[in-house]
């Protein structure tokens, strides 16, 4: 952590609002940055928070306020404008071009103003290469269409390294990331605040605020609650701020010395010619079983061959002892086998579709008529129940999940999952890009499938929550198993040393 911030401020916000029509976004918000300080920002999804630095960019303009760069007043119109001021932003939605190299979408700005007839492709792909060499093993010749979530996340944030910053905001850039690229990112924000460059840092994970942060500013309902000195509060204020109650369960009590039932999901020997090999394991009636694993280890393809989803797989799969032959998802679902994919916007849900329409979208047939015509008053009726059950927060049930915050579009997609009577439910990060109280909600709804009998599996790259909310963890390193842990052998580093150098490596050093 940079420990000597300089106590100039380089940026200065002051009595800034925003409405868009009734709804006020931000109310007369205060916010001072200073030069080489990392800068976390905290609140709930819906808090004002996207909203503030959309403003500091230039894509939204404020209703009132002010703002100060370096002492003097400036409108910024444009995220042109505000890279001209030296102001870089790394959305947490990916928006990048995916038929288009990476070397290509790292320098997009400048070869787009370039007055070179031909673009040099061996030069840009050099530049993107070191830039890439501090943030992970990704070909910068490489279409993005071909990479990984986590990997397309890092290709935004080298992006934001090519841009000359004085202001660098990242918004949950480590949503997608495993926690060896996390790492890494904080080691690089570190050396750019040693070098005067000022960060703010948005994030849902308390963790990362008080390893890296300097000072907190916390919103709530789209106004200014407190700034704090990292050093000088903690986790629990930081939380009690942002939702303003006490939140002492963000994960429900575990199975304790109760034993778990009977055998619901036995894999055996499962293996896809290239991604995973020899994968055998067993999920229980009342437990919540884990995946960890670096980026590329097979965490998700695995249970994507389990679902039949993508891959050549062979091996034997059991549901409750009775041997399954799927030969695609569509069976996977008729046999009560489902899968949450990481990727919530672009293969979880249909944004511009209704609440209703997406709770019933796996199995539209329950509730059409006989001459397959959707009966309007069943689907909504299958939502709202189904929205009660996971105390989703919504206006009416016929609006867009596009305008429900990220924890109740995540409540949409595991309705989604539980509209089709679910007897395993996979989920790929089933809190990425959630606020710390829509997390608890998700933990505990989890919990309560589980004892209901629902087999439950979680992959998850914030070793945390998979500390937190499972019985056991399977951690995968190379598309194979390398260990399990239970009990105190789950623990960070335990986990670590499994993923990356294996038990056997790990017992000998």
């Amino acid at each position: 952590m940079n420990s000597a911030a300089a106590s100039d401020t380089i940026l200065a916000i002051t009595e800034l609002s925003k409405s868009f029509g009734a709804v006020h976004a931000l109310r007369n918000v205060s916010f001072d940055l200073r030069r080489g300080e990392i800068h976390a920002l905290a609140g709930e999804n819906g808090a004002g928070k996207s909203t503030l630095m959309n403003v500091i960019d230039g894509i939204l303009q404020p209703d009132s306020g002010q703002m100060f760069l370096d002492g003097k007043e400036v409108r910024i119109t444009s995220p042109a404008m505000a890279q001209k001021f030296g102001i870089g932003f790394v959305h947490q939605e990916i928006a990048l071009c995916p038929d288009v190299t990476v070397a290509e979408n790292i320098f997009m700005g400048v070869t787009s103003t370039s007055r070179a007839a031909l673009m040099d492709y061996r030069d840009i792909e050099h530049r993107a290469a070191e830039i890439l060499r501090r943030l992970g093993d990704i070909d910068p010749a490489a279409l993005v269409r071909t990479l990984s979530i986590s990997q397309q996340q890092l290709v935004e944030i080298a992006k934001a390294l090519t841009l000359d910053c004085r202001v660098l905001i990242l918004d949950e850039p480590t949503a997608a990331l495993t926690e060896r690229e996390a790492q890494t990112l904080f080691g690089i924000m570190r050396d750019l605040a040693a070098r005067g460059i000022s960060i703010i840092y948005i994030t849902h994970r308390m963790a990362e605020i008080f390893d890296n942060c300097d000072r907190v500013t916390v919103f709530r309902d789209g106004e200014f609650i407190t700034t704090m000195n990292v050093a000088e509060t903690t986790p629990g204020a930081v939380v009690s701020a942002m939702v303003g109650r006490v939140i002492d369960n963000l994960y429900p009590p575990k199975l304790g010395e109760e034993e778990p039932g009977d055998i619901i999901l036995e894999v055996r020997n499962l293996s896809e010619r290239r991604r995973f090999a020899e994968v055998s394991f067993q999920l229980r009636r009342g437990e919540i079983l884990g995946f960890a694993g670096l980026i590329g280890a097979g965490r998700s393809e695995i249970v994507r061959g389990i679902c039949r989803l993508e891959g050549e797989v062979t091996g034997e799969v059991l549901l409750h002892g009775e041997p399954l032959r799927l030969a695609h998802y569509g069976e996977s679902i008729d046999k009560g086998i489902v899968y949450l994919s990481e990727d919530r916007k672009g293969d979880g849900l249909f944004l511009d579709m209704s609440i209703a329409a997406n709770v019933s979208a796996l199995r539209v047939e329950q509730i059409a008529t006989r001459g397959f015509i959707i009966d309007e008053r069943r689907e909504a009726e299958l939502a709202e129940g189904l929205g009660t059950r996971l105390n989703l927060k919504y206006g009416h049930i016929g609006q867009p999940v596009s305008a429900l915050s990220g924890g109740n579009q995540q409540k949409v997609a595991i309705a989604k999952m539980l509209s089709v009577n679910p007897r395993v439910i996979f989920l790929d990060e089933p809190t990425r890009g959630v606020d710390v109280g829509a997390k608890a909600e998700i933990h505990r709804i989890l919990r309560e499938l589980a004892r209901a009998g629902v087999g439950i599996v979680v992959i998850s790259s914030e070793l945390p929550e998979l500390i937190g909310v499972c019985d056991r963890v399977l951690v995968v390193r190379e598309g194979r198993i390398a260990g399990e842990v239970s009990g105190a052998e789950m623990t960070e580093d335990h986990m670590m040393y499994l993923a990356s150098i294996g038990e056997e490596q790990r017992l000998a050093s």
